[in-house]
């Protein structure tokens, strides 16, 4: 097996999570144990008990479900010592759990900085009137030329057949509407709570370079695919500009995932809630097999 290890992102949270494997696994219970201990709220109570309306909330949310990932690879870890991966990936917030798994920062370092993320970008939901919208099956020409003529930005490009466009509200259901009149027929507005990786955030960006600068970090032992480039980092200045340029740019995902392929990678692993990543591999390139890690029957079914 020759694997790339994935981490997943915002929205794939549900109560409950990583309860069965704190309660089975001594590593992943030690990576809880350790965020209560770093944060002024119980990591563990928000994962486990919410309320899903608390756990949906950027500021609980994004250090929850950066623990679990984190949570889970060490569960993993400990079981299967000798799968190694050849590159890391995560979907915006889970580009933080990727570099914890590379070894760029102490894991309750990386919380910190998530913690002041999470923060800084509900500030900025708050200061804005943002929407998204996911663009199913379209020309990505023509998603593109939309989003210009409409003054919004794309904020992901996920699989093939599945972008994101992100922008002022009135803004995206101009080009919601636009795009259906072009005869792309499946562009489906999102709840969210604001324009995430688009110029709506680039304040929250800026504000979080202050932050990164005072952490201590160095470039990860393996290499880690930035959502910004879709590439690794060659030194930890580039490192810490690509954490800050990733708050309000494109999320180049499908990119991270053939890049991490082209190196030989035959199977993903995706650490974390939920099994987004997996199912945007499908579309991808369905030669490559996965597995998710998010609880201890997946944990128990693994195989090398």
């Amino acid at each position: 097996m020759k694997a790339f290890f994935v981490f997943s992102g915002q929205g794939a949270q549900a109560v409950g999570m990583g309860k069965d494997l704190y309660e089975s696994s001594p590593a992943a219970k030690r990576v809880f144990d350790a965020a209560d201990a770093t944060l002024d709220w119980s990591v563990t109570d928000v994962c486990f008990n919410g309320p899903a309306e608390r756990l949906t909330e950027s500021k609980y949310c994004q250090p929850a479900i950066y623990t679990m990932s984190c949570a889970a690879l060490a569960a993993f870890k400990a079981k299967f010592r000798d799968v190694k991966p050849v590159a890391c990936a995560g979907l915006s917030l889970g580009e933080y759990a990727a570099l914890q798994a590379g070894d760029a920062f102490l894991f309750e370092n990386g919380l910190k900085l998530v913690a002041r993320r999470a923060e800084l970008m509900d500030a900025a939901c708050r200061g804005t009137t943002g929407g998204m919208a996911s663009v199913l099956g379209g020309d990505e020409t023509v998603i593109k030329e939309v989003c210009a003529e409409c003054d919004i930005d794309v904020a992901n490009f996920n699989s093939p057949g599945q972008i994101v466009i992100s922008g002022e509200k009135d803004k995206v259901m101009t080009a919601v509407k636009t795009l259906k009149e072009r005869g792309l027929r499946k562009v489906i507005p999102l709840k969210v709570a604001g324009a995430f990786h688009s110029r709506l955030m680039q304040e929250a960006g800026e504000q979080l370079e202050a932050v990164l600068g005072d952490t201590p970090m160095q470039l990860p032992k393996i290499p880690v695919y930035h959502n910004f480039t879709a590439v690794s980092a060659k030194c930890d200045t580039e490192l810490r500009a690509n954490l800050k340029a990733q708050v309000a740019g494109s999320v180049r995902w499908e990119e991270c995932v053939r890049n991490m392929i082209a190196l030989g990678a035959d199977t993903m692993i995706e650490f974390g809630p939920g099994n987004v990543l997996t199912g945007l591999l499908r579309r991808t390139d369905k030669a490559i097999k996965f597995f998710n890690i998010n609880s201890a029957e997946t944990l128990e079914n693994f195989s090398e």
